[in-house]
């Protein structure tokens, strides 16, 4: 007997609406996310209130003649949007993953692995407790309470790094030794936080609850974990270091690699039991740390993202739930002041076991408040599970954005309480090369600390270019406009002392954008001292940000033109400094 097989296939009109569909979610999240971002806010919030607008919160409300006609209840449309929304999601954990390197932050384990278990600790205990004690009303299954207050615990503790980290580059601290010891703490924390988020979905979406398939779920889940970050890193290493020095197509060869890595390591923890997201995530992980993969193949990843699938991904969001018939303020106030408040005091709690100074101390702790698009992932994940109800979804969204949006202007604030300096004090008319003559980033390195050793009261040059060696293998210290700021905190000084190199042919020191080094500030400060590090370089950061200024500097004549320029320039946005802050 013959069987017959009916398929349906996309007709034109299916790819007719699809397009519109894209084309308008698309150019209007790109564009209010565009506004956003001049006003120094997350694109994040414009890209849900862009689903929130033309979902059924508000389109769907007052038109729903109109929003039928762009989003119809077919099915296969549905899937359309939603499989290229949750390519997006797979791709935003993915550049999470490259945004965390786990042999930087390993060798920071002593403060950040304080900071980051205390991150965890403490509100998670917070969040437990507040949400078991919830009325049954608030709850999906009130027979599962104690799984979904353990949910809520791990959504407490999830961070967004990506938003700190870009919060810290607009600031212009995000090549500090704070910049740095920050995101070496939030990679601790996201790790062990994804860790047992999936664990706990991996539990929950068992048809029922048998205790040798949990242990086998978890053990398999830790084995695949600790083997994708010790010898798979290794392995991808290897791999993404022999297409570069193959020569082979830069950068989409290891792009094409990396995308290739997602897939089968999503495929490998959706086997197991848990969610392919985590698989993603730590794929990002393993590429991240490869010293061979530039920071431009970086940039470009982190771009496609961003501006195509994540936007998709938070405006199909808001096409989804009916944020004003699920709004409840009890629940969003709760929400919001957990997620704040815990990893704050988390954060601080954990700061104050360093020997970190306190003037860092605040700013460590702001850090790690933001819950962002991650907690926004996870909270749609357990409402399509069943684990929540749409209030309790939309409550989570609301503390993501409440503490994304808080974030910029509260790190600000604790960036601007610290003492101010002059950055001239720092500089001298004898530390300065009007042209340096090496174009190898360690020779170049190693010209700038010859020239350190040799001035009043410093130390010998090898141990200055051996603590900047070091500190450039953690985190590369190259901005984009051609600046390079390579820095240590050196035990045999008193003072923080600045100097300055020109290179004339480019120094390779793979900067974000790609471009060659041509002004290389040498930053040394004291082993104790984060704090004038941290105003150092913004300062330099945000002058050099300027295109006349560092065209000035290639054209001045020699190392004295060039120590007139920025004495000129450095005392001038010292003096507007000041008059901002009078």
């Amino acid at each position: 007997m013959n069987r017959v097989v009916f398929m349906h296939y996309l007709n034109e009109q299916n790819i007719f609406i699809f397009l519109v569909q894209i084309a308008i979610l698309l150019g209007l999240a790109r564009g209010l996310g565009e506004l956003f971002r001049k006003w120094r806010q997350p694109p994040l919030t414009a890209e849900l209130l862009v689903g929130i607008f033309l979902g059924p919160t508000v389109l769907g409300r007052f038109l729903p003649s109109w929003h039928n006609a762009i989003f119809p209840s077919d099915i296969v449309q549905q899937s359309m949007l939603e499989t290229v929304a949750w390519i997006g999601v797979l791709f935003l954990l993915l550049e999470s993953g490259l945004e965390i390197d786990f042999a930087s932050a390993w060798k920071q384990r002593g403060p950040a692995l304080k900071i980051a278990l205390s991150d965890i600790i403490v509100p998670m205990a917070i969040a437990f407790v507040a949400c078991y004690l919830l009325p049954d009303s608030y709850l999906a299954n009130p027979e599962q309470r104690l799984l979904f207050a353990i949910f809520m615990a791990t959504v407490m503790t999830i961070s967004d790094l990506p938003i700190t980290a870009r919060t810290l580059q607009d600031l212009k601290i995000f090549k500090t030794d704070l910049g740095f010891l920050i995101m070496s703490a939030l990679s601790v924390n996201d790790i062990v936080g994804w860790l047992i988020f999936t664990l706990v979905l991996g539990v929950f979406t068992q048809a029922s609850l048998d205790i040798v398939h949990v242990f086998f779920v978890a053990g398999a889940t830790i084995v695949f974990t600790v083997a994708c970050l010790t010898v798979g890193r290794n392995i991808v290493d290897k791999i993404i270091t022999g297409i570069k020095n193959k020569k082979m197509s830069q950068p989409g060869i290891p792009l094409t690699f990396i995308c290739v890595l997602g897939a089968v390591c999503g495929g490998m923890t959706q086997k197991i039991g848990i969610h392919a997201l985590f698989g993603f995530f730590i794929a990002g992980i393993m590429a991240g740390g490869s010293r061979a993969l530039s920071e431009n193949a970086r940039q470009i990843i982190s771009q496609m993202v961003s501006a195509i699938f994540v936007p998709l991904f938070f405006v199909n969001i808001g096409l989804k739930v009916d944020f004003l018939k699920s709004f409840d303020v009890f629940l969003i106030l709760l929400i919001s002041g957990i997620g704040v408040y815990g990893k704050f005091l988390g954060a601080w709690l954990g700061v104050n076991l360093t020997d970190l100074p306190k003037t860092n101390r605040l700013s460590v702790s702001i850090a790690h408040t933001p819950g962002g698009a991650m907690v926004i992932v996870v909270g749609l994940l357990a409402l399509e599970y069943g684990l929540i109800k749409e209030p309790m979804f939309v409550a989570i969204v609301f503390g993501a954005v409440i503490s994304s949006v808080m974030l910029g202007p509260w790190l600000n604030y604790s960036i601007r309480k610290r003492k101010e300096v002059s950055v001239l004090e720092y500089f001298t008319a004898r530390g300065i090369i009007g042209s340096m003559k090496h174009q190898e980033i360690n020779k170049a390195i190693e010209e700038l600390c010859g020239l350190a050793a040799g001035q009043d009261d410093m130390p010998e040059w090898e141990s200055i270019y051996e603590a900047v060696i070091n500190r450039e293998s953690e985190m590369g210290t190259a901005l984009e406009g051609g600046i390079a700021v390579p820095h240590a905190r050196l035990a045999g000084i008193r003072r923080p002392v600045i100097y300055f190199g020109r290179s004339f042919d480019g120094i390779e020191w793979n900067a974000p954008d790609g471009k060659m080094a041509h002004l290389i500030f040498l930053i040394l400060t004291p082993a104790d001292d984060y704090d004038f590090q941290v105003q150092i370089l913004s300062f330099i950061a945000k002058t050099m940000s300027e295109q006349k200024t560092r065209d000035a500097m290639m054209k001045a004549v020699d190392a004295h033109e060039i120590w007139v320029l920025l004495r000129n320039v450095f005392a001038a946005k010292h003096i507007i400094k000041n008059k901002g802050t009078s």
